[in-house]
């Protein structure tokens, strides 16, 4: 199975299609706009002395590919059947990942708003669950790529300490409004801020909620620009997806003139066109926080 980009669903519609694989018995997704190809296992070599979720190399086209076991990032058992087993072909964060599934079932087209946020009581800064889609049969986990990879070697995820050069900067009349789903991307993006002087941070976990804050700004006679210098949205988030709230702000009257920066793992040179269609100013690809900062300096200051 290969994935093209032209039969993508269109931007802004807060829908997305994810491919539902299995490992042991229970079943996760993963955004179809992540997977480049599924393939069936190919010999892998063994690499000593490195993190205990990879398996080893590969060698796909002339590229070398670090695979990931997702048994063990998951802590669970064998495949019942060897047969069925395959392997995901990812590409995000400006990578290519291949991930061991036990088996890859269906594609699903939902929308966003069907994901639910995991609740508190199995969720935390430690789980890799970013979402519960509920089927009529059974759950399907989303599962948190970026936190994986990250888990494997911190050096791919946001590194704060380089906006250190920056030196002192006053920046705590500037407020930007950030939709992110991941607890620890927020804490990590709030330290950076922080560092690089933008101290006047509000983080919603979704779209949804960060365009109704806008809205209720609105609504209490606010001038937006001056209550609200920039947006920085992730793309992948359930209830309404950084896609379609880009594209509401851009549509409304009244948000219309508001800075928007996407800030994802999906920004790619195949993909930055879904971002300019529903009116992105910037889109900056995770985990580079360096270039983060100096495009919102570029547009609020």
């Amino acid at each position: 199975m290969e994935n093209t980009n032209g039969v993508l669903l269109d931007s802004g519609t807060n829908e997305l299609e994810i491919i539902e694989f299995e490992v042991q018995n229970s079943s996760f997704g993963i955004n179809v706009i992540k997977v480049k190809e599924i393939i069936q296992p190919l010999p892998v070599t063994f690499i000593p002395h490195v993190h205990s979720f990879i398996k080893g190399i590969i060698q796909l086209r002339g590229e070398v590919l670090p695979v990931i076991d997702l048994k063990k990032v998951l802590d669970l058992g064998d495949s019942d059947n060897k047969e069925n087993e395959k392997y995901i072909v990812t590409e995000f964060n400006q990578q290519k990942v291949v991930f061991h599934v036990h088996n890859v079932t269906k594609i699903h087209r939902i929308s966003w708003d069907q994901i639910e946020k995991p609740s508190d009581m199995y969720s935390g800064d430690t789980t890799q669950i970013i979402g519960v889609i509920k089927r009529s049969e059974h759950m399907i986990l989303m599962l948190d790529f970026e936190r994986i990879l990250t888990e494997i070697n911190p050096e791919v995820g946001i590194n704060k300490n380089i906006i250190k050069k920056l030196g002192q900067r006053e920046r705590s009349s500037k407020k930007i409004v950030i939709a992110e789903d991941s607890a620890l991307l927020r804490k990590l993006i709030y330290d950076t801020l922080f560092e690089a002087g933008y101290e006047n941070v509000e983080f919603f976990e979704n779209g949804k909620d960060a365009f109704q804050y806008l809205e209720s700004l609105l609504n209490e006679g606010g001038n937006i620009l001056k209550d609200v210098q920039l947006v920085i949205t992730d793309i992948e988030m359930p209830q309404m997806d950084g896609h379609h709230l880009t594209k509401k702000i851009k549509e409304h009257n009244d948000l219309s003139k508001l800075p928007v920066i996407i800030f994802s793992s999906l920004i790619t040179e195949s993909l930055k066109h879904k971002g300019e269609m529903v009116g992105a100013d910037d889109q900056v690809s995770k985990p580079e926080i360096a270039e983060l900062i100096m495009k919102i300096d570029q547009h609020i200051i």
